[in-house]
C-alpha cells in the first residue's frame, strides 16, 4: 500500500526559467524581511525608547503572524488558486514594509511586523505552484531551490542589515524589504500563470481557522515571552495551558467538520507527521544557531576573554557562509532526492547541522571556526529543507499540497521560536560578574547551548528512519487522474 495519494492535475507547463526565479525572489523577500531586524533589536530599543523586553515583540509579532497566516493562505490557495493567494501574501509583506518606513511609533512598527508576517504564505504556495506548473522532471529541483532559499535569505538578511547600518539609519532595513517585496510582486504577477489546480469540492472552516490561530498564538507568545515573564510565572503557564486546551478543541473540530482546514488523517500520515517533527527540530537549530553565532561574535573579547568584538556587519558576514551553503544544497539536494529519495538529504542535513554545532562547542577561538561551522550548518539546513517538501508532496494529493506544506512551515516557525527562547534562557541564566551594568554570558553557557543545538539536529537526522520509503506522486494529465485514484493511505 502506498503512502502516496491522488495525483496532481497539470496544464501545459511554462518553462522553469520563467516561473522559478519569480518564486525564489518571493521566498527570499520574506526570509530577508523576517530576519533582517534580529541584529538591530538592541539599537531599535534605544531608537524607539522602549525596554529590551518590549522590543522583542517586533520578532514575536512577526513569528506569530507568519505561523497563523501561513497555513490559512496555503489552504485558501488550495481552494481559490495559488497565484491570487501568493499575491495577497506578498501584498501583506509590502504593506507592512511601507508602514514600517513611514512610522516612528513602536506600536505601529509592531503592526507593520504583523502585516509582514503574511509573507509566510509564500513557501507553501510557491511549492504548490512548482508542483502544478513545472515539467515533472524539474519539480524536485524547483521545490529544493525554493526550500533552500529560506536559509539563503536568512543569511543574506543578516549581512544586508549590517551593511545598511554602516551607512544609513534603521529605516533603510525596511526600505530594503519594501523594494524586495515590490520586485517580487511584479515578477509573480507577470511570470506566474494562473494555476489550474483548485479544490472545488472543499469549503471554508471558520472554527478551525479561529482555533488554529488561538492555540498557535498562545503557544508562541508563551515561548517568546517566557524568558522575560519567567517560565514558571502565572502568565507563561496559563498561556501554555490555553494552548493545550484550544489545540485539543481544534483537533476535535477538524475531525468532525465536513471540510476541515487541516485534514487530520493527512497530518497523521507517517511521511507528513515525522517530516513535521524534523522541521520543528531543524527550525530550532537554525534560528538558535543564528542567535548564538551572532551574539558570540559581537561579544567584547577584552571583557569576556572570548568572542571577536564584531560589529553587526562583521557578525553578519560570519553568517554569510551559511547562506552560501544553503545555496549549494539546493542542486545537491535535488540530485540526491532524484536518485535516492528524500531520506538521505534529510538525514545528512541533520548530521551536518549537528556536526557544525559540535565543532563550535569544541573549537571557537578563531574566526575561521565560525566561518567553517556556518558553512557546514547552512549546507545541512539547505539539504533538510529541500527534502521536507519532497516527503510531503509524495504523501498528499495536489489539493492538499498548500495546507500540508503550510503546516510544515508552521512547525519550522514554532521550532525557531522555541530555539531562540531556549538559547536565550541558557545565555541569560549563566552570566559573568563584571564591574559594569552589562551582563555577558559565560563561555560555558555558549558551550552548553551549542551542545543542545547539536543534539536537536542529531535527533532530526534520526527521525526520517521512522518513515518508510515512499514512491513520490508523479503529475499526470487530468484525463488520467480518475483510474489512478485507487491508491489508498497506509
Amino acid at each position: 500500500m502506498s503512502e502516496a495519494s491522488q495525483p496532481t492535475v497539470t496544464a501545459a507547463a511554462p518553462t522553469s526559467a520563467r516561473v522559478l526565479p519569480a518564486l525564489i525572489v518571493a521566498m527570499l523577500a520574506f526570509t530577508v524581511v523576517q530576519t533582517a531586524v534580529v541584529p538591530i533589536l538592541p539599537s531599535l530599543a534605544k531608537e524607539l525608547d522602549v525596554s529590551g523586553s518590549s522590543i522583542t515583540w517586533l520578532m514575536t509579532a512577526n513569528l506569530l503572524s507568519a505561523a497563523v497566516l501561513t497555513p490559512l493562505l496555503g489552504r485558501f490557495g488550495d481552494l481559490r488558486g495559488r497565484k491570487p493567494m501568493l499575491l495577497v501574501s506578498l501584498a501583506g509583506l509590502v504593506a507592512g514594509s511601507a508602514l514600517a518606513v513611514s512610522t516612528h511609533s513602536f506600536t505601529w512598527l509592531v503592526v507593520a511586523r504583523v502585516l509582514q508576517g503574511a509573507g509566510g504564505g509564500v513557501l507553501p504556495l510557491a511549492i504548490s505552484i512548482v508542483r502544478d506548473e513545472m515539467p515533472r522532471e524539474k519539480v524536485t529541483g524547483g521545490v529544493a531551490a525554493i526550500s533552500a532559499s529560506m536559509g539563503v535569505g536568512s543569511g543574506l538578511g543578516l549581512v544586508a542589515t549590517g551593511l545598511l547600518l554602516e551607512h544609513w539609519s534603521y529605516k533603510s532595513i525596511f526600505w530594503m524589504g519594501l523594494a524586495f517585496g515590490l520586485i517580487a510582486v511584479g515578477l509573480v504577477a507577470l511570470r506566474v500563470p494562473k494555476d489550474p489546480v483548485v479544490d472545488k469540492n472543499g469549503g471554508a472552516d471558520p472554527l478551525g481557522a479561529i482555533t488554529l490561530a488561538g492555540w498557535l498564538s498562545a503557544l508562541l507568545i508563551a515561548v517568546s515571552q517566557g524568558n522575560h515573564w519567567g517560565w514558571t510565572s502565572t502568565k507563561t503557564l496559563g498561556l501554555f495551558a490555553v494552548a493545550a486546551v484550544v489545540a485539543l478543541i481544534w483537533i476535535l473540530i477538524e475531525v468532525k467538520v465536513k471540510h476541515p482546514l487541516v485534514d487530520m488523517k493527512m497530518l497523521s500520515r507517517p511521511a507528513v507527521a515525522f517530516t513535521n517533527i524534523s522541521g520543528l527540530l531543524i527550525g530550532f537549530g537554525m534560528y538558535g544557531s543564528f542567535l548564538l553565532i551572532s551574539n558570540f561574535a559581537q561579544t567584547p573579547e577584552k571583557l569576556a576573554h572570548y568572542g571577536f568584538t564584531a560589529t553587526v556587519l562583521h557578525a553578519g558576514i560570519m553568517l554569510l557562509p551559511s547562506a552560501l551553503g544553503s545555496m549549494v544544497a539546493a542542486p545537491v539536494g535535488a540530485l540526491l532526492i532524484a536518485r535516492r529519495g528524500p531520506r538521505l538529504p534529510l538525514v545528512l542535513g541533520g548530521l551536518l547541522g549537528s556536526a557544525a554545532m559540535v565543532y563550535l562547542a569544541v573549537r571557537h577561538g578563531h574566526e575561521i571556526d565560525i566561518y567553517l561551522s556556518s558553512a557546514v550548518f547552512g549546507l545541512g539546513v539547505g539539504l533538510a529543507y529541500a527534502a521536507m517538501p519532497a516527503y510531503i508532496n509524495g504523501a498528499v494529493p495536489a489539493e492538499q499540497s498548500g495546507i500540508a506544506n503550510g503546516m510544515n512551515a508552521v512547525l519550522r516557525t514554532v521550532g525557531g521560536a522555541i530555539g531562540t527562547a531556549v538559547m536565550g534562557a541558557i545565555l541569560t541564566g549563566d552570566t559573568m560578574k563584571l564591574p559594569i551594568p552589562v551582563q555577558l554570558p559565560t563561555l560555558d553557557a555558549y558551550r552548553h547551548a551549542f551542545w543542545i543545538a547539536a543534539v536537536m539536529c542529531l535527533v532530526a537526522a534520526l527521525v526520517p528512519f521512522a518513515i518508510r520509503r515512499i514512491k513520490p506522486v508523479e503529475p499526470v494529465a487530468a484525463e488520467q487522474a480518475a483510474p489512478e485514484l485507487a491508491k489508498t493511505d497506509a
